[in-house]
């Protein structure tokens, strides 16, 4: 018996899914770890929850709502209810320093939809075919999710119990997500680079790089127009 696939088993298992805990991967289980994080029904984010945000990061509304288009991928969700999430091969590849097909490699790439046709975003379908060799822990910290793209291996420096639990709480509402951001934010020391958003790109400069490296590609120009645009 895998006592990671069984205590993965188990866990999806506390969240509906059905399946025999036997520790054994396969198809079933599987296809568990992609359903489970599939929500069509999420709350979206109230005006309320992001004036709190604002109110916490000392930013206006106007300067979270500005990165919040910036820095998004759009909605949380695809059109299917599955939390969005993008595999990173060459973050599995760090991690376990194994070249396999699709899953590892040493060098960032192979981004794509859905190769196969069916349906099924094929980042998941790379992250649970990880987790069934690696197990779920390694497998989701190698992805970003959600609508802000966090990585899952930032899990603990953002203060989550666990890598699951992370990706869980993005699954269950737009408001999860703002928190993730709100943390992120607060962790990188970016409230004050956060504060002085405006329509000048160079107020943008060092926001842009905290949260996109140095090699910022053009985000403090992208978070000035959008600045304007949110008035």
């Amino acid at each position: 018996m895998n006592t990671k696939i069984a205590a993965l088993q188990y866990w999806l298992t506390t969240k509906g899914a059905s399946l025999k805990v036997d520790g054994l991967p396969g198809p079933a289980t599987r296809n568990a770890v992609i359903e489970t994080f599939r929500n069509r029904e999420a709350s979206a984010i109230t005006h309320p929850e992001l004036n709190q945000f604002a109110e916490r990061l000392g930013c206006s509304v106007r300067q979270l709502a500005t990165v919040a288009a910036v820095e998004s991928a759009g909605g949380g969700w695809d059109n299917t209810g599955l939390l969005k999430c993008l595999w990173e091969r060459h973050w599995l590849w760090r991690r376990v320093k194994i070249a396999v097909p699709i899953l590892s490699d040493p060098k960032p790439g192979g981004y794509t939809v859905d190769a196969d046709g069916d349906g099924i975003n094929d980042s998941w379908e790379k992250l649970a075919d990880a987790s069934m060799r690696f197990g779920f822990g390694i497998a989701a910290e190698c992805a970003s999710f959600g609508k802000f793209q966090v990585m899952g291996g930032h899990w603990k420096a953002l203060g989550y119990p666990s890598v699951v639990e992370f990706v869980w709480g993005l699954t269950r509402s737009e408001k999860a997500h703002y928190e993730v951001l709100a943390r992120y934010i607060e962790v990188n020391n970016l409230k004050a680079a956060l504060r002085s958003i405006s329509a000048n790109p160079a107020d943008c400069l060092t926001f842009a790089r905290g949260y996109n490296g140095k090699g910022q590609q053009g985000y403090d120009k992208r978070l000035a127009a959008e600045y304007v645009r949110q008035k």
